[in-house]
């Protein structure tokens, strides 16, 4: 086959073209943002399912049907010092935030912000790491420039709910509760699908299965369950036979 459609020099040509990058640059790229705290951390339960293994500054990030899934995004990162802005959820509860592994004495609340919505949220950007906010109903407008704030700010943004425009979007879907044991007790661990699509470049279609909260309250991987291999059954000769 001719260079001109495959080959070392096909890769280097593609990967030299404007907005085209090779998989392993994109991984480098990553890499180096993490270490150039240029991308926020979360558990490892989460990495797979962000583009950067993280959550890069700038970012905007929709989470829709759980606000569990939105704490468990904030919690590595307030646990490794960086600070977080709650804007507009008077219901949250501190207790199951901080269940989730969010370090509080770094999170700050504006449950009622009224109609300084906008004014809150932009100075919040300008000054804290992570901002969650809950978007009045018909604010399009107001959640561009937002999200043009935060990246101009370098600051995550993470909405509760839809967010128009955003770069990452991640849908929760409940499947189960496990527990309590022998009929009796608390419920121990709830599993959900969690499904994440985007409009990035880098933003592939993921699906997976975690624990929210697991076992111990924060969030885990559901452990895959090994195979089982069922052997052949093994011919018994009938007494007498031949």
């Amino acid at each position: 086959m001719p260079e001109s459609v495959t080959g070392t020099g096909a890769v280097a040509r593609l990967a030299a073209l404007p907005g085209v990058r090779t998989a392993s640059a994109v991984a480098d790229a990553a890499e180096q943002a993490r270490a150039a705290g240029q991308v926020l951390p979360v558990s490892p339960a989460l990495t797979e399912l962000l583009p950067h293994g993280g959550l890069r500054r700038g970012i905007t990030v929709a989470v829709r049907d759980s606000t569990s899934l939105l704490l468990a995004l904030l919690a590595e990162a307030t646990a490794r010092g960086s600070w977080a802005a709650v804007v507009g959820a008077p219901r949250l509860g501190l207790v199951a935030a901080g269940e989730l592994g969010v370090e509080l004495g770094r999170l700050a609340l504006v449950p009622h912000p009224g109609a300084e919505f906008a004014a809150a949220t932009a100075a919040l950007l300008d000054g804290f790491d992570l901002v969650a906010v809950r978007l009045p109903p018909g604010s399009e407008a107001l959640a561009r420039r937002l999200s043009a704030r935060a990246r101009h700010r370098g600051a995550v943004l993470l909405s509760f709910g839809a967010w128009p425009g955003a770069e990452v979007e991640l849908r929760c879907r409940p499947v189960r509760w496990s527990g309590p044991a022998d009929g009796h007790g608390h419920l121990e661990a709830r599993e959900v699908v969690v499904e994440v699509t985007g409009r990035a470049a880098l933003v592939r279609p993921v699906r997976s299965t975690l624990l929210l909260p697991g076992p111990e309250g924060t969030v885990r991987t559901v452990p895959a369950v090994p195979a089982v291999t069922v052997a052949p059954p093994v011919a018994v000769a009938e007494a007498g036979a031949g």
